[in-house]
């Protein structure tokens, strides 16, 4: 029985190359290069609410919020991610002159679903955790109106909220503050003709 032959590795210059001329986006991992399957209209509208309530909340601070189209790369693991929203404060740093790998967030989102859930508590949090730069985690929901906030504390240890319904997600490292029920307006609502 004939068997697959081992893909070759790719490098992070092969990587980029590849990445910056596909349409769809792609993660990478030691060599290794994952598709990134689509979203549903739940975790299309928490992800656009996350960033659109994170743009009005940080106009007036020197942080940008930013969607899922901007890389993350951890330097010391040399793996590239996307996530749903990422927040940097200060000045961004880029892997390069393209300006699309973002080193130093400050904060980042991830809308679960039943794909990624374990992938984004387990690993990717893993990797998350190994940039310093980052502060916050935070994990949302697409079930149920549920956020986990994991904020990084001065021992190097992160601390854990659960939020629900009519609370606010407090984000001191950024300087602002998110009501739950923002970031999941429209989500559960029903449609007026049903």
């Amino acid at each position: 029985m004939a068997q697959k032959a081992p893909e070759a590795k790719l490098s992070p210059e092969e990587y980029l190359a590849l990445e910056r001329s596909s349409e769809q986006k792609h993660e990478y991992a030691d060599g290794e290069v994952f598709a990134m399957s689509g979203g549903t209209r739940e975790h299309s509208l928490i992800a656009a609410n996350v960033v659109g309530e994170l743009r009005s909340a940080l106009r007036a601070r020197p942080c940008e919020a930013h969607a899922s189209d901007l890389r993350i790369k951890n330097v010391t693991a040399n793996r590239y991610v996307y996530p749903d929203a990422s927040v940097v404060c200060g000045q961004p740093l880029f892997e390069d002159e393209h300006r699309d790998t973002l080193l130093n967030p400050t904060a980042v989102f991830e809308v679960l679903s039943e794909s990624s859930e374990r992938y984004d508590r387990g690993g990717k949090f893993a990797l998350y955790r190994g940039i310093p730069s980052i502060t916050d985690y935070v994990l949302l929901s697409q079930s149920h109106v549920e956020i986990e906030h994991f904020c990084r504390q001065p021992d190097g240890t992160w601390l854990l909220r659960v939020l629900g319904p009519g609370e606010k997600l407090q984000l001191a490292s950024i300087g602002c503050e998110l009501a739950v029920d923002e970031l999941y307006l429209k989500v559960f609502a029903r449609p007026a003709d049903a």
